[in-house]
Parts: structure tokens; sequence; C-alpha cells
């Protein structure tokens, strides 16, 4: 037996190569396959199986493309009752692969079709050795059950019980989950990537309450939000994604077209760095720094149905943020500015800006007597862990639709932990008439580091578990 993994950063999702002598399965692809055919080709395996642990909600998952290039047969839930061609498995179907026995488990919580593949690898012994848990058990944590409107609670006992079955594994028992440090499909993940049922049972603290009330008391409090797009993955994961050979090639577009497209309601997706987008960017356009959590954001905050025109450096830099949108679903990506805002500026269009100020001259303000309006739009957990005295908490997903509840009269200093939400949340702002917003470059990682604030736990380590308390920089 043979496991490679690969790693997604930013949606820090994990799939998996599982390897025989000449056969292979791909557990819980990514969207774009050609890693995997390559890896297996190298290796001399053939893939011969896809095994989809559940409907995933934060990507969209490969496994129509791979089953396409490839002719393997791809194994999905009963209960997730998809609707394209697949081996529908649930609790105690069994199905081999060269020396290795894979067992199915039904282990409902994060999501109601979930299931876990527990493998033998018979030519070594017979109990099982690894297990392919999805999203139901990670290392240090659990999957979160409040995905679902009104079934969080019922969710909750079900996981209860789904990992009651994980631990009655041998404890040399490997653990590889679907998602590590950075995914929203969890809350406290650890940097690990993999991990023993053992050492679960002995120090992930969800595993350790001895009642369904107890565990629900802790899993149902003090979650992250839960990003808009996590449905409508599910969905498209559940018909079966259009294959990427399907779509429309993206093409680079002259500042002429582009600018006639944004007049006719396209989206304009600024990917540079915040500091590049403060210093010109296009009017109305959004800015998802591709430095930061692009794959997420994206998802989360841009509408599907809507088509895309990119502006970033160069044409590589569009092929790469083309990549990670298809990951999370969003197909209708036109093109890009050709050459960049260079050419927008030398063809005399419009620009705009968003002054950048740093956590000494803000700081500097307040001492000042200024009171200068701060607006936090990092997560609740993080403004809770620690904020600047005075500063008013709006998560920037919020900002889209509450933007109306932030005074326009007077300059608006927009901080997260980076600068780069702060700033996705100046382009909303802009967008609905802002015209004095100012990005706190360096957020509140700044102020740490500047010595001006204590040290934001979830803003340093964002896979820890939040701070107790609410700490305040006067």
């Amino acid at each position: 037996m043979f496991i490679q993994s690969f790693f997604v950063a930013g949606l820090a999702h994990i799939s998996y190569l599982l390897g025989g002598k000449g056969t292979c399965a791909i557990v819980d692809p990514k969207r774009d396959i050609e890693e995997y055919i390559v890896v297996a080709k190298g290796m001399g395996m053939r893939i011969t199986h896809i095994l989809e642990t559940h409907l995933h909600a934060d990507f969209v998952s490969g496994h129509m493309d791979l089953a396409a290039k490839t002719g393997a047969e791809i194994v999905a839930p009963r209960a997730g009752k998809c609707t394209f061609p697949h081996r529908a498995v649930g609790e105690g179907d069994e199905f081999q692969i060269e020396d290795m026995n894979i067992r199915v488990l039904d282990t409902p919580g994060h999501t109601p079709e979930h299931m876990t593949y527990v493998v033998t690898d018979r030519s070594r012994g017979t109990e099982p050795s690894a297990i392919f848990c999805g999203d139901t058990l990670f290392v240090g944590d659990v999957g979160r059950p409040d995905l679902f409107p009104g079934q969080a609670v019922e969710l909750a006992g079900k996981l209860f019980e789904s990992l009651g079955k994980l631990k009655a594994l041998p404890d040399h028992v490997l653990v590889l989950p679907a998602h590590g440090a950075g995914s929203l499909c969890g809350r406290a993940m650890g940097a690990m990537r993999y991990s023993t049922i053992g050492y679960e049972k002995r120090y992930n603290a969800e595993l350790q309450h001895k009642t369904v009330d107890a565990f629900r008391g802790s899993l149902l409090s003090g979650m992250p939000e839960a990003p808009d797009h996590f449905s409508r993955c599910s969905d498209v994961n559940r018909k079966g994604p259009v294959k990427l050979n399907e779509l429309t090639s993206p093409r680079p577009f002259s500042p002429a077209e582009v600018n006639r497209f944004a007049e006719e309601g396209s989206i304009l997706l600024d990917g540079r760095d915040y500091l590049a987008f403060g210093g010109a960017h296009i009017p109305g356009g959004w800015n998802i720094d591709m430095a930061g959590n692009f794959q997420t954001f994206s998802g989360w905050m841009l509408p599907p149905d809507k088509p895309i025109t990119l502006v970033v450096e160069n044409e590589s830099r569009a092929n790469e943020a083309v990549a990670m949108l298809h990951r999370v679903g969003l197909d209708r990506i036109a093109g890009w500015l050709d050459g960049g805002m260079h050419a927008w500026s030398v063809a005399g269009l419009p620009v705009e800006h968003v002054p950048q100020i740093s956590a000494h001259e803000l700081t500097t303000l307040s001492k000042n007597g200024a009171k200068p309006f701060i607006l936090d739009v990092r997560g609740k957990l993080e403004y809770e862990s620690l904020h600047i005295d005075g500063a008013i908490h709006m998560a920037a997903p919020d900002s889209r639709k509450r933007y109306g509840e932030i005074p326009k009269d007077g300059a608006v200093h927009v901080i997260c932990n980076s600068g780069h939400r702060s700033s996705l949340a100046c382009s909303i702002l802009k967008q609905h008439g802002f015209k004095k917003v100012v990005n706190v470059a360096g957020g509140m990682t700044a102020f740490s580091a500047a010595g001006l604030i204590g040290t934001c736990p979830t803003c340093t380590a964002p896979h820890l578990p939040a701070a107790k308390g609410v700490h305040q920089v006067k």
C-alpha cells in the first residue's frame, strides 16, 4: 500500500493517492487533476477509482474531469443522491483495490451523507491501517456540523456517534483528513496533516466529551462564519460539475474592452497586492489579493452568475487565478486585462485610489485626539480575542449588505489582521459611494509587531482555538 498526499494552499484541502503495485485510487480530488495523472503515471500506476468521502462544501471536486480522463469509477455516498454515474456505497459495503480492502462507514455529522473509508492492507495484516475520514475527524479537531440551516443540533448528535465509530478502531490506524490548518470546515485544526486514532483519542479536545450534550455545547459555540458558497459547492458536487474542457477559455482583453465589460456589469476582480490596488485601480473593482485567501473569499463574495474579468500583473498570474476560481465553482471567467493597470493608465482611462496608513500613523492620529473611525472587518472570534479600543466590528463579507450602517461623512479606517480582507472591504465600500476609505497596511499583525498592542492568537496562528476573554488597546 502506498499513500501520497496533495495539499492546496488557501483552501487547506488535502487529497490523496492510494496505490497498490499497478493501480490506484484518488481520494477527494481537487478540480484541477493533472497532478494526479502525472504522479500516477510516474509511478507506473493506473487510476481506477475515485473516492469521495462527502459532497464537499468549500471546493468543487474534480471527480467528473478525472473520470472522463482516466475511465476510473467514481465511488460516492449513497445518501448523497448524486445524479452523475457512480457506485453508490454506504455502511458495511466493501470493495478491493489489489491487496487493499476498503470498508465503508457512514459517518454523518459534518454533512448528512458523509462517509469514511477504512483501508486494510492485506499484504501486511488483517487489521485496518488507515482511514480516509474526509471532514469527520481532523488533526486536533472535528468537522463543523453547522453548515446546514436548522440541522446543526441534529448533525452534531450524529457527528458524536460517528466519532464513536472511529474511536473504536485500533490506535495505530492512520487518520488522513480532507483538510488541514486554515480550512473553515473546522474551528481549531492542528498544523500536522495526518495523525493516528490513538493520538487523537488522547489529545483531541473534542474527543474528550463524555456526553452528546457536552459535545454539542462545545461544537455549536464559537464557530467561524460559514462562507456563502458552501451550500452552492455541495450542490454542484452532487450534480457533477461541468468539466473544465467544456468551459470557455479566458482570453486577454484590451483596456477599451474591459471598460465596456465594466459598463455592462461584468465583475472586475483585481487580484493584485493590496498596496498596488491602493495605488491605482479600476473604479468599481473588487480587490481580493492573490497573496491572501483568494479562493475562499472569491467563492464567498462574488456572485457566480456574472462574468469575471481579471486585473492581474500578467498572463501567468491570470492562469493561476483562473485555476483557483474554478476550484470554488466560479466558471464564468471571460479573461484578463492585457498589459495590466499600466495599459489601462496609458489608455487615459479613469482610476481610483485607496490610501494606506501604517499602525504607527493610525496610533498617532488617535493620540492627537482625532478619534479616527476604525472598522474592524475580521471574523467575530478574531475581534473578540483582540481589538483596538473603539473599533467597530463588521466582518468583511457583511459589508456587502451592512455598508449603510457606516457613516460617510468622514474617513473610514479599515483594518483586518494583515491588510488583505480590509482592502477587500475598502473596495466594497468604494463600490457603494464611500469617498474616504483608508486601508490599514499590515493590520493587527503590524500593530503587534510594532509593540502597539498585544499578540492576537487567531491572527498569528489562525488554526489555534480563540483565546478566552477580550483584550483591547487604548
